[in-house]
């Protein structure tokens, strides 16, 4: 069985893809970071959510999405292949579904429905902290517009299904 450590990240130093080494401080890894926990609060919401429910299919192909810009985010500059993104098409998804939701716009307080509810909150306060890891990174080392513009429409998307399983 392969070991799943390798001891080369113990001084604080870890690869990005083609094997750079950067510090675990660097903004890339930061960001990755806060992606892989949107990601992990998107599985909770997403087992919870019924077998049959649209949503369901809809998230995991925003996990898979986010899968594919942590995959770019650690990819040095200059090497990145965007067509493997489908940020664009994701988000337009997202903005027709959010349309077809019911929901005043109005501010809530987390906790007060369901449990669902409560975690589909939390994975949206996730995906706006990973928004302005994003914006943060951007400054450095550019993300390109449509992850940006994807992160900010799975924050309202996350608002307005919080809203709907209250």
């Amino acid at each position: 069985m392969k070991q799943i450590y390798t001891k080369t990240g113990d001084q604080g130093m870890t690869s990005l893809r083609g094997g750079v080494r950067v510090a675990k401080t660097d903004p890339r890894i930061e960001t990755n970071g806060q992606i892989d926990h949107l990601n992990a609060c998107l599985g909770i919401v997403r087992s919870m959510l019924n077998n049959d429910d649209a949503n369901r299919s809809l998230i995991h192909q925003l996990q898979q999405e986010l899968m594919v810009v942590m995959s770019h985010i650690a990819t040095p500059d200059g090497d990145t292949n965007p067509r493997l993104l489908h940020c664009g098409e994701i988000t337009a998804l997202l903005e027709q579904t959010i349309d077809t939701m019911p929901h005043d716009g109005g501010f809530v307080v987390p906790g007060g429905g369901s449990s669902l509810a409560a975690f589909i909150h939390q994975a949206r306060t996730q995906a706006r902290t990973v928004e302005r890891r994003l914006w943060a990174l951007n400054e450095v080392h550019p993300v390109g517009q449509p992850i940006l513009v994807m992160i900010n429409r799975l924050s309202d998307y996350l608002f307005t299904l919080a809203n709907t399983n209250e």
